[in-house]
Formats: structure tokens, sequence, C-alpha cells
């Protein structure tokens, strides 16, 4: 327990870091990664050329400084970093290597601000956090360890089909090189794949969500080729994944992840709300359900920029148009000229939750988000408006936050 001069000290530094953050933890990987350059492998290169994971860190250090008098405040936040620190092999021999060079970065960065008392204080806090984190990541590496099919760490697993789903996406069926079986997962969940990039000289790993139901006897990924676009990198492990992977290829996997998983212990209706590859968990939860055989009403809400990257297209329509409880509603922003209504698309534009109220916004119903924060927020905010409670409303970001490079 930190005592409460310790805890105002490091309270103290929250305006600070709210406003100088990003320099600092821009330092603290830099320094990081030039005396522990083995580190370069855990985390994503691409993210830290964007700045992405620079802004995550900074927002996460403000937000522990600000609520140190209570961190369970942060809570849904701690555990969405244990589940992704687990898929990534984070291990408790890090925290040492982290912690020294955020304390040293804290003191290059700060300057004379930074007294001995203070970093003594965020030493104390940092070492708090770190084993509320390493307790939870070992009970979820025990976890994945003990069950059927399950193991920790890198596990290589062949590419069994390679297919095409639209001109951005496309589906990879995994099973494992061993021969050994496939874990049970919860519908929503992601895995980490690593491969090698040339480019870069070195392993990388990413986040990639299940896109099919479990016990299907592989894992489904459904991978987005990110190009380069307005100065950002172009993804580097999709675009190995998309060029030079095929049927019969290695990559490594590590155990499911993730706490944006369908509550199946509910009976209450289901809305599925995405943005372009955002459909990937949805489609896992929709199929969940499906071989369930589960009666509840369920709406699928997708929205894609046109037809030739709208992905499993055919598979909801045959869904939609064989289950009485399963609607769809299809949004394009542009509208091909033969792209038929009701097929392809079911309406112009973007997600308008207002217009499809009476249909689509359920009564007790949960609601289930992935996309680009933009997107988020926007369908939020309107199912907000329409009166569904914080509480039925249940998101997964694409990106630093998340699965999906």
């Amino acid at each position: 327990m930190l005592s409460p001069e310790i805890r105002a000290l490091v309270k103290s530094t929250a305006p600070v870091l709210h406003t100088h953050g990003k320099a600092l933890t821009t330092h603290f990987y830099a320094r990081m990664f030039r005396h522990n350059p083995e580190l370069k492998q855990i985390f994503n290169q691409g993210h830290q050329q964007g700045g992405q994971q620079q802004q995550a860190l900074a927002t996460a250090v403000a937000a522990y400084a600000e609520h140190i008098d209570d961190p369970s405040v942060l809570a849904p936040v701690v555990t969405r970093i244990v589940h992704k620190h687990v898929s990534l092999g984070i291990r408790a021999e890090h925290y040492a290597i982290v912690g020294k060079h955020l304390l040293a970065s804290i003191r290059e960065v700060l300057g004379e601000a930074a007294t001995d008392e203070l970093i003594d204080a965020w030493a104390a806090a940092y070492g708090q956090l770190a084993n509320l984190l390493i307790a939870e990541e070992s009970r979820l590496y025990a976890e994945s360890a003990t069950k059927e099919g399950g193991w920790t760490g890198w596990r290589a697993f062949r590419i069994d089909r390679k297919v095409p789903e639209s001109t951005e996406i496309t589906s990879f069926y995994l099973v494992p090189a061993d021969g050994g079986t496939v874990p049970d997962y919860r519908p929503g969940q992601y895995i980490s794949l690593r491969v090698y990039v040339p480019e870069l000289g070195l392993m990388q790993p990413r986040q990639y969500s299940l896109s099919d139901a479990p016990g299907q006897g592989h894992l489904r990924i459904s991978v987005k080729r990110e190009d380069g676009v307005n100065g950002a990198p172009a993804g580097s492990v999709s675009n190995v994944l998309h060029q030079r992977m095929n049927a019969g290829d290695v990559v490594d996997l590590a155990p499911p992840q993730g706490d944006f998983i369908l509550d199946d212990q509910r009976d209450a209706p289901v809305v599925l709300l995405s943005g372009g590859v955002g459909l990937t968990p949805m489609v896992s939860m929709l199929n969940y359900l499906v071989a369930r055989d589960d009666g509840r009403q369920i709406r699928f809400v997708h929205a894609c920029r046109d037809s030739s990257v709208h992905a499993m297209k055919q598979h909801v329509n045959a869904v939609a148009q064989s289950r009485p409880n399963v609607r769809k509603f299809v949004y394009y922003e542009a509208i091909g000229a033969q792209d038929q209504p009701g097929i392809d698309y079911d309406y112009a534009g973007r997600i308008d939750l207002h217009a499809i109220r009476e249909a689509a916004v359920l009564p007790d119903a949960d609601y289930y988000l992935c996309g680009p924060l933009p997107f988020m927020r926007e369908q939020r905010r309107a199912l907000v408006e329409l009166g569904v409670p914080l509480h039925r409303i249940h998101a997964e970001a694409f990106g630093t936050g998340g699965p999906g490079e």
C-alpha cells in the first residue's frame, strides 16, 4: 500500500504528464530500444513509427498518476492491458527492464524537477502497478496453458487455406503444425500472430480478431492489407501475410486472449455494429450464435466504403436469409453501377441508427461495436442518444488499443 506522501507526489505529476507525456514516452521507448534492442520484437514498430504507441502509453501513465488514490477506477483498462501483454508474451522479468528505463526517462526529461524524492515515489508506484499486472498475467498464462489444446508463448501453426474475402481482406485458416488440438475461445477474442518482416530485420507480432465460431478445428483470422496512406506507414505484417504467405507456410501464434467477448449467459437481443474490417469479431459472434441455434433476435449492422471492400457478404446474406431472427443492415458510402439494393447493400451513406431505430435498436439488447475509433465514437454517441444504457454497449477499437494491423 502506498503512503499518502507517495500518492501525493505521484499525483502532483499528472498535469505535467497530460501536457508533456508524449515527449516522456517517446524518450522512454527510444532509450529502452537503444539499451535493449531485443524488445523491438515484442513491440509493434509500425505504431512506434506512427507515434500511436507513445501516445497510448502517455495517456495510460497520466491516468495512473491522476487516479493513484483509487486505481480501481482504471480496472477495465488494466484488464485490457493484461490480455494484450499475455498475447505478446510479456513476462515478469520484462517489468524490471521497463521500470529502469521509465524512471531514468522521468529523470532525464523532467531535469531538476525530478527530485530523488519524486523518483522514489514513482518507483514505488510503478512497483505496485507491476505487481498487480504480473499477478493477473500469471493467472491468464496458467489458464491458457491448462485448457485443452492450450499453451503459452508461441506455437507454430500452418496456413491450411488462404481465402480472399474482398480486394483488401483475406482470411487465413490456421491449424497446429504439431497436429495437436485447437483450443476453445470466446467469440470476440483475438490471437497474436508473429512473422519475420525482412524490411525491419525483425520478428513482428500483431493481434487479429478470430473471425469464425470456436470449435471448427481451425483458427481463422481475416486480415486487411494496410496500405501506407497520408504519410502513415504501410502495415508491415499485413502485407507480409497478403503478399508472401500461402497455404502450407508456418506462422507463430500466441493463445487467444481479449476481454471484448459475447455475453452468452444472457438471452437478450444482440446488435452487432461494425465498420470496415471491424466486422471480423462480429462474424465470430454471429457464427457462434447460429451454430448454437440461438433464437434471440440478432441485428448485424455494417458499414464499408463500397462493394469492392465488402468482406463476407455472401455468408452474412445467407445467414440473414435462412434465419428469421437475424436481420442485416449494410451501408455503402459509394454505390457502384452494378450494386443491387437488398443484396449488395441496404442503405447509402454512413450508418444512421436514428433512421433504423425501430428495426435495429432493440429494447434490453447488448450492443457490440468494432471499427475505427471515429466510427465507434459516433455509434456510441447515437446509441446513448437513443436511450441505450452505457453498460449495454461493449466496444473494441482497432489500432493501438486493440487488434487489427
